[in-house]
């Protein structure tokens, strides 16, 4: 099938090589000419997935109309700031009969919306959900992981499962879109807060205990928007939240572990090339909570952390020294 992946990030790029693997004629589409001509030139996307090689047989366009022409598949993996108007930019070239799947793992600053909300009133149509853990640097080197499609329709699930499939790529399919999202989406303020935890040398006992009660708000705050519970126990929720709260390659935890020894946002953001999406969204993920009358500590004490410059060491104790309540509430 001739596939399209529109985001040159390296999940973008992990995408595409997993795709070119299985066969598939894949062009990926990127912003900027220069940088595209770098990576056909080198070989290797040195800013956002340096030290892996990428096949010669992927195509980079920086033309919309060419990267979608013919299209069967149509993978939507940019950062949930840019979104909106690359998507715009993108509807009136997209074939009528490709299958969409979004990748990107946010929510609209100002709507709050998920980003297949965002895409399906762009587009008139039904948009796929891709998530789960699955860091793009082993991603595209093929180390084994396993992901989840979500679509209301679960026929078209079933068709971009098995465009994604093979030996290192597995993946599972399932109808709760919102929960799928959502975990994608929230994992990554969490995972904020891990950093965080990490970087003012608190131990293991604090990261597990943010991360179990990390996922119960996630669960509560889905719920109230129409997921599943049990969703955010699988791949999209507790596995994504696992892998990134505890991983060297994430850049949330990353972020968070730099903001608790010291650092200032601004020039932990300055040195940065790729996008640590749970400090654009914990902002909107807080206020969605706070419309929705959902309880969510841990993201309002990142929020504080991120966007107020509440010390974050006194963020944590405000944690620790909230009320008492039975924990399955």
């Amino acid at each position: 099938m001739k596939v399209t992946v529109i985001g040159d990030g390296g999940w973008g790029t992990a995408l595409a090589m997993v795709l070119d693997r299985n066969g598939h004629a894949v062009t990926v589409w990127g912003p900027f000419p220069e940088y595209l001509d770098k990576i056909k030139i080198s070989g290797e996307n040195t800013t956002y997935l340096p030290g892996v090689g990428i096949p010669a047989t992927l195509k980079w366009t920086s033309d919309h109309a060419e990267a979608v022409q013919d299209a069967g598949l149509v993978v939507l993996v940019v950062p949930s700031r840019f979104y909106k108007p690359v998507v715009k930019a993108f509807k009136p070239y997209i074939p009528a009969d490709a299958l969409i799947v979004s990748a990107t793992k946010g929510l609209d600053e100002q709507t709050h919306e998920r980003m297949s909300e965002t895409a399906e009133h762009i587009l008139g149509r039904e948009v796929a959900v891709l998530s789960g853990p699955s860091h793009a640097e082993e991603v595209a080197r093929g180390v084994p992981c396993a992901v989840a499609i979500a679509a209301r329709d679960h026929a078209m699930a079933e068709k971009i499962q098995h465009l994604f499939l093979n030996e290192s790529f597995r993946v599972y399919t399932l109808e709760d879109v919102v929960g799928v999202e959502l975990g994608g989406a929230l994992k990554n303020v969490v995972a904020v807060a891990a950093g965080i935890s990490d970087g003012l040398g608190f131990g293991d006992n604090t990261k597990a205990a943010l991360m179990t009660r990390g996922i119960a708000e996630i669960t509560r705050l889905g719920a109230a928007l129409g997921a599943q519970p049990e969703t955010f126990m699988g791949l999209s929720g507790i596995g994504d939240l696992m892998v990134t709260c505890m991983s060297k390659h994430s850049r949330n935890r990353g972020v968070g572990e730099r903001l608790g020894k010291g650092e200032t946002l601004e020039d932990i953001m300055g040195s940065m090339k790729m996008v640590a999406e749970g400090v654009w969204n914990c902002q909107a993920a807080a206020a969605l909570a706070a419309d929705l009358g959902v309880s969510v500590p841990i993201t309002e004490q990142v929020n504080a952390v991120v966007h107020e410059g509440k010390n974050p060491r006194e963020a944590v104790m405000a944690l620790m020294g909230r009320a008492p309540k039975p924990e399955m509430e």
